[in-house]
């Protein structure tokens, strides 16, 4: 028995001896690995150290506007580190190009009835068609697109007055956003003012109680848009006046022929038609009128 257990102490005490030894080799692997230096493969992160007097002199690398270049076209000096974006910032990129189309896109509708001849001009169509006692004849659609064709026609030198001074520079870099939106909106303000009665501009400032503006130059857009469209209105109202007048006349003697002959039944209109249809035509009507429409656009 003492045999034995004498056995069992020394297998015991080999074990746990065993045991430390693989022990302390692990703890020297462990403490070897963290202390190795960093191989060639793996990046480290320059930091830069204050140059002393005694030091020897960096070799110069590619000097930049403001100072030694680093990588990655970084420009190093005393006071920081600036970053040359290669011309990045000049023009506007495709996201901010594409943003501002989908924008104009929205808004062209809007633009187009506030902004440009198209309601004076489908509003003088309408009133003609009314004149000649037709109700869907020419269609809507009809006098839309011919409004639409004529407003670009009279807007051309407009817009491209707008192009000229705000959108290509713009996209080529030359100018901000906003200095292109201040020039690209002049050649626009100039065309509504020329169309916006004075008393159309005084009744909406008296509306929003403000200060009248010294010269119409500092009319802000606010005030002339409205009163654009109160212009282009009225001027609307007052051609389809004069187109009225023939035709009514027209009416007139019908309706008294009709009474003196006892047709009580007969409707006026139907006999008047024919004849305001041959009276247009022979006067070339619809040419009169978008000839009238352009010319008042010509001062």
């Amino acid at each position: 028995m003492p045999a034995r257990a004498t056995g069992r102490t020394a297998g015991a005490t080999a074990l746990l001896l065993l045991l430390l030894t693989a022990a302390a080799a692990l703890a020297v692997l462990v403490l070897g690995s963290a202390s190795a230096p960093v191989s060639a493969a793996e990046p480290t992160a320059a930091v830069a150290l204050p140059h002393a007097p005694g030091d020897p002199t960096p070799a110069p690398g590619p000097e930049g506007p403001n100072g030694p270049r680093g990588p990655q076209g970084t420009t190093t000096s005393d006071s920081g580190v600036t970053i040359d974006m290669g011309g990045l910032t000049e023009k506007p990129s495709n996201s901010v190009v594409l943003l501002i189309t989908l924008t104009l896109l929205s808004l062209a509708p809007s633009i187009l009835l506030t902004c440009t001849s198209f309601t004076k001009i489908l509003v003088v169509l309408g009133l003609t068609r009314n004149a000649l006692g037709l109700q869907q004849t020419p269609p809507n659609q009809v006098l839309a697109g011919l409004a639409l064709f004529l407003s670009l026609f009279i807007m051309t030198p407009t817009l491209s007055a707008i192009n000229d001074a705000g959108l290509q520079p713009y996209m080529d870099g030359d100018k901000t956003a906003q200095q292109a939106w201040d020039d690209g909106l002049a050649p626009l303000r100039d065309f509504m003012l020329k169309q916006t009665d004075d008393d159309e501009i005084t009744l909406l400032t008296n509306v929003a109680k403000r200060e009248q503006p010294a010269t119409r130059d500092d009319v802000p857009m606010t005030t002339l848009i409205p009163a654009f469209i109160l212009s282009e209105l009225k001027d609307a109202f007052i051609i389809g006046f004069i187109i009225f007048i023939p035709f009514l006349v027209i009416d007139i003697v019908v309706s008294g022929a009709l009474m003196a002959l006892g047709m009580m039944m007969m409707p006026p209109v139907m006999v008047s038609l024919p004849f305001k249809l041959l009276l247009f035509v022979l006067v070339d009507g619809w040419a009169l009128i978008i000839k009238a429409l352009v010319e008042s656009y010509a001062t």
